[in-house]
């Protein structure tokens, strides 16, 4: 473990001082491939760091923040776009921040707050009290894995897998507030309530990839298409397009906690999910102006449903593969005896 921590502090310090590189090549060098040359050894760094890191939860978030998200601010940035180049420009501190951490400006703070439930647009302390207090419940699961059920254990992991990830990036978000004072960005909006795909992927389920993807990938995409298949119909391989760069991040991710070549199986399923977004899409398109209709609670079932189905069909298999639950288990063990440890400290 202190292996592990040693290159952590490596990776991050490498990361942060890339992204001065950064902030200091796009004052010299103004938009355009010029400046996108400055940044390839940057974006190349950034796809290799996480390799030097083998636990679950440090590689994953930092391939996240880093070699997703980071990557893709960068490739904005190089074009002049996105959250790294607005006007006036910004401080390094905050640049530094915004680049690799799944944060935003809020040009308004209160009215943040009001959208999102809370102070900071956080969600109240209950609603994240009681997804800890769940996850702490599934424990005792995840240590006797051996004598559970598969499916109860890829349900409670998935369950794991979702609250340890929301509260994990609320942290940081929150920690990164509190130090240079910038709004959290909502990472999950009760995703289980999701009516339709569009939704659940566009305004419920890790929204940083959306708002980052929207710009970065959907955005140009449908601008291209629509002088092809008109503007009625460009947003489909918008769609599509958006969903296949997730899928080679989500094949990218799984490679750094798993070290194991990829099988493409995830990538089916983002595949498949871009397919239904767009084909739900045509639907209301279709269906608009008519009073044809679902009830909310049945769009609600169908939409979770058919997520939980694929999901355990394309998605956690090769998550699976990458001993994820395994090396989840025994990183939560490590973590329950560190705070015995440093709870129960003997007078």
């Amino acid at each position: 473990m202190d292996t592990e921590l040693h290159n952590f502090i490596f990776v991050w310090i490498s990361v942060v001082t890339a992204l001065i590189y950064c902030r200091y090549i796009s004052k010299l060098i103004p938009n355009g491939p010029k400046r996108l040359f400055f940044f390839l050894p940057v974006i190349l760094l950034f796809l290799l760091l996480p390799l030097r890191l083998t636990t679950i939860t440090l590689s994953g978030l930092t391939a996240f923040f880093v070699t997703w998200l980071c990557n893709l601010k960068l490739l904005l940035l190089a074009r002049g776009k996105g959250p790294l180049a607005p006007s006036p420009p910004l401080s390094l501190p905050l640049f530094v921040a915004i680049a690799s951490l799944p944060i935003k400006i809020s040009p308004s703070l209160g009215s943040v707050a009001s959208k999102n439930g809370g102070g900071n647009g956080l969600k109240s302390p209950a609603n994240y009290i009681t997804k800890c207090l769940l996850v702490v419940s599934l424990f005792p699961l995840l240590q006797w894995s051996d004598y559970v059920h598969e499916k109860v254990m890829m349900t409670a992991y998935s369950i794991h897998m979702y609250i340890t990830l929301e509260v994990a990036l609320v942290v940081v978000g929150a920690a990164a507030g509190r130090l240079i004072g910038v709004t959290v960005e909502p990472q999950f909006n009760e995703p289980y309530l999701a009516t339709s795909l569009q939704d659940y992927w566009g305004r419920r389920w890790n929204l940083m990839v959306t708002s980052i993807l929207r710009p970065s990938v959907y955005e140009p995409i449908r601008s291209a298409s629509g002088h092809i298949m008109g503007r009625q119909w460009a947003h489909l391989p918008a769609v599509l397009a958006a969903f296949a760069v997730s899928a080679l991040m989500h094949e990218l991710i799984f490679y750094y906690i798993g070290r194991k070549e990829p099988t493409w199986v995830v990538t089916r399923f983002f595949l498949l999910h871009g397919v239904a977004v767009a084909a739900e899409v045509a639907a209301k398109k279709a269906l608009h102006g008519t009073r044809w209709r679902l009830p909310a609670d049945v769009s609600r079932l169908l939409t979770v449903g058919f997520v939980v189905v694929t999901g355990f069909w394309l998605f956690l298999p090769p998550l699976l593969r990458c001993d994820a639950m395994a090396k989840t288990r025994r990183e939560t063990i490590a973590i329950i005896e560190f705070v015995k440890g440093f709870v129960f400290v003997p007078l």
